[in-house]
């Protein structure tokens, strides 16, 4: 549940902390500030909520822990009936306190209309229905209602929908449909038999039996189970044992079929674990399983891949948290820099690592990855206790919930999953999924563009929901933005935080320049309209064009069209060793190396290739003329290369560097490096084309300019 963050509101939480008032993350240390809260006089109270309508913007200002207090304070009141009428008689005063305040307090007041929901007392019902009619609190004055849930509150939702004005009736409607909805259950599942359980649930319920294992047999037959669950978790979870002597044969034996099995488990996580795997096999069929899973790492995509969020050891790419995003957006790049040191000097006391487990120690801010994402797939495990609240951001914005189920009083009885801070669209699960307080959970969250889907615990409890920008409601989210785990007051743990991102659905477009120059898009990352030949042996895959490793036939791919003098421009990947190459003014018969001209693509660095002949590296034109060594980038990262045909003349320019300049005529006449016949050095007109070898290759962002 998003306890709204609301940065101008400083000069309050500065008057709490001259009070002594901020808890420390104890329950003794709350207890003590609520009670100081409850005594206070209506004077504290106007002082404090006086101090609500500061302009201040500091970046590093404490705001959280203040709303933290006022929040204990209504969630003491919201579970003492004889305290309820009292806490709304506070927030009722406030509410007209800061009611002739500047328009930018509508954020506050909606944050307390809210509270007012919460609070569960029907004492606040007429306050709230007072707000359904007022433009900025329509939606949240009718939510409060509904979350309040009553006789009473329900009745005051009917009989403004019966007056409502065009205005406000959709927002009405919604309300009552949120509180009248009757969410399933899903039901808890015994461990045996495993058939029972859903795959993800198998894997938390293995992973727990792990813990309490007690000898090799027993955790031996775990890591068996857990080669049977067909899950990115469970290739990562055999992992940890490939250092353990008398369990590292099986989980290697584990970790080698899940890859060879699911194609979609890569990237900088899986690769090393799959490499050690493949050094551990062992036993009657490893001779076949390692050439297959030698040939999957070599083949394995470098990009959209999985990384490990979390390293288990320490905080590493993590930082603490500045501002919102339109806050952070407005700073100089210095405040930001000097902000960011003050926080992550903080963030170490707040966020600890206990066990391998990502822990909040129920006080601070919240947890940032420093990098930004734009689309991605999130996994990660959680735990909370007893009445606990967090949830994750996703690009910088409230959040995909978590919390207590029993917690009726803030409605958390629909379940973690949800988009909490929507107002117009679904915020609720479809349907409660989660195991119970103390138990792990795990989310598989899915972002493309606006638009989320959650599982929990392997069930789907947000189906393709666009997520609210919270920070300004007319705005869409963020396009990219970092992900964070709430901090919100309560303990709650972490583990097996898994992501990658996503490839853009968006074709692949010519630069403003290259469009004036006249260039033509012979790729976009979405078809192969403009190629002929052996499309079989070629795939489209993550918006790149890429050797099919499945083909026994290898073949060459050709543009459609025929092409004399030119300018073109790819980019290309390499796997370990791979051989390609790139044919010019070729026919659509015959080696193209010998009846038109072939620039090699070869990972020349490879040890492999030490003892070739000067005109076989990589730029060179096979056979030919050599080319300059040292230009291409370490294997998975992607080069850029320009080829410019002008009538015998060819340049290649690798990375921005040439690396081959030769005119072919000298050659044509009077022979060539390798003394065979090459009569398409004589062509002027030819297809340009991919040669494949059967190696795993990646061509992208391909385009033409004829001269």
């Amino acid at each position: 549940m998003k306890k709204i963050f609301i940065a101008f509101i400083v000069s309050a939480f500065c008057l709490l902390s001259t009070n002594s008032l901020f808890a420390q993350g104890n329950a003794a240390a709350v207890q003590t500030t609520v009670a100081k809260m409850q005594a206070w006089q209506k004077s504290d109270w106007v002082t404090f909520f006086d101090a609500f309508s500061s302009t201040a913007t500091g970046p590093d200002a404490p705001h959280v822990k203040a709303m933290y207090e006022l929040d204990a304070y209504l969630h003491a009141a919201a579970t003492d009936k004889s305290l309820a009428n009292k806490a709304v008689s506070v927030i009722e005063h406030a509410l007209v306190q800061l009611k002739d305040f500047p328009e930018k307090n509508i954020l506050v007041r909606a944050y307390l209309i809210e509270r007012l929901g919460y609070i569960g007392s029907d004492k606040a019902v007429k306050t709230i229905t007072s707000y359904i009619e007022v433009p900025s609190f329509t939606d949240v004055a009718t939510m409060a209602l509904a979350t309040l849930h009553t006789k009473k509150s329900m009745a005051a939702l009917d009989a403004a929908l019966a007056k409502a004005s065009t205005a406000a009736k959709p927002a009405i409607e919604a309300a009552i449909k949120h509180a009248k909805a009757v969410l399933p259950s899903i039901p808890m599942l015994a461990l045996t038999p495993a058939k029972a359980v859903n795959p993800v649930q198998r894997l938390l319920d293995l992973q727990d039996q792990m813990e309490a294992a007690k000898s090799p047999t027993e955790q031996k037959a775990i890591i068996i189970e857990a080669g049977k669950v067909n899950k990115l978790g469970a290739i990562m979870f055999a992992a940890k044992f490939l250092e353990t002597p008398l369990l590292q044969s099986d989980a290697a034996l584990v970790v080698a079929k899940l890859a060879l099995a699911n194609p979609g488990f890569k990237g900088p996580m899986v690769r090393p674990v799959v490499q050690r795997a493949l050094a551990l096999l062992k036993g009657e069929d490893s001779a076949i399983l390692a050439k297959q899973l030698a040939y999957h790492i070599k083949a394995m995509p470098y990009d959209y891949g999985f990384e490990n969020l979390f390293n288990g050891n320490d905080l590493t790419g993590w930082k603490g948290l500045v501002a919102n995003p339109i806050a952070r957006s407005k700073m100089t790049a210095q405040q930001l820099l000097e902000a960011q040191a003050k926080v992550d000097a903080k963030i170490k006391t707040d966020w600890v690592v206990k066990d391998g487990l990502l822990v909040f120690t129920g006080h601070g801010d919240n947890l940032c990855t420093q990098k930004q994402y734009g689309d991605f797939e999130l996994f990660v495990d959680w735990k909370i206790t007893e009445k606990g609240d967090a949830g994750i951001y996703l690009r910088g914005s409230p959040q995909v919930q978590i919390w207590d189920t029993s917690r009726r009083e803030v409605g958390a009885q629909v379940g973690s999953g949800g988009l909490y801070n929507n107002q117009k669209n679904e915020r609720n699960p479809l349907v409660v999924a989660d195991n119970k307080i103390g138990s792990w959970n795990n989310f598989h969250i899915i972002m493309r563009g606006a638009v989320v889907t959650v599982y929990l615990n392997g069930v789907l409890v947000t189906d393709k929901v666009v997520l609210e920008n919270y920070w300004d409601r007319t705005l869409p989210i963020f396009v990219k933005e970092q992900i964070e785990l709430q901090a919100h007051g309560t303990y709650v743990a972490y583990r097996n935080i898994y992501i990658r991102e996503l490839p853009s659905a968006e074709p692949i477009k010519l630069s403003d320049a290259e469009k004036q120059q006249g260039f033509k898009l012979l790729f976009d990352g979405t078809h192969l309209d403009n190629w002929v030949g052996n499309k079989a042996g070629y795939l489209l895959q993550d918006g790149a064009i890429v050797v099919n490793p499945q083909s026994t036939s290898g073949g060459n791919l050709y543009t459609k069209d025929e092409y004399a003098d030119f300018e073109y421009r790819f980019e290309f990947q390499l796997t370990p060793g791979a051989n390609n190459g790139l044919g010019i003014r070729a026919p659509l018969e015959g080696d193209a190396a010998y009846v038109g001209m072939e620039l090699q693509i070869l990972d020349s660095e490879a040890d492999m290739y030490k003892n070739l002949q000067p005109y076989q590296y990589h730029g060179s034109i096979y056979g030919v003329v050599p080319a300059r060594r040292g230009y291409l980038r370490p294997i998975g990262e992607w080069n850029e290369e320009v080829v410019v045909v002008k009538g015998t003349r060819i340049r290649v320019i690798l990375n921005g560097e040439t690396i081959t300049d030769a005119d072919i005529k000298e050659p044509s006449i009077n022979g060539t490096m390798d003394h065979k016949e090459h009569p398409g050095l004589k062509r002027t007109t030819g297809h340009i084309g991919f040669l494949g070898h059967g190696d795993v290759v990646r061509f992208r962002n391909i385009r033409v300019l004829p001269l």
